[in-house]
């Protein structure tokens, strides 16, 4: 599943992609595109035991991949 969530304000991008989270299965992977780095997201990810691959793209934004 892939979310973007770029021109969005916060919290929205934190908010709709723990929204997301719930709705993933075990061997999903869910991938968002932030225009930041989400350093708030990822304490939340921390704490539920996801676990997490960052990379910068070209354009500035930041994918992220989720997973368990």
């Amino acid at each position: 599943m892939i979310l973007d969530n770029r021109g969005l304000e916060p919290p929205q991008p934190m908010i709709r992609t723990l929204a997301a989270l719930e709705t993933l299965g075990e061997k999903e992977t869910l991938t968002i595109i932030n225009d930041r780095r989400p350093m708030f997201l990822f304490e939340q990810l921390d704490e539920q035991g996801y676990r997490y691959k960052t990379e910068q793209q070209k354009d500035g934004s930041y994918k992220i991949e989720i997973f368990r």
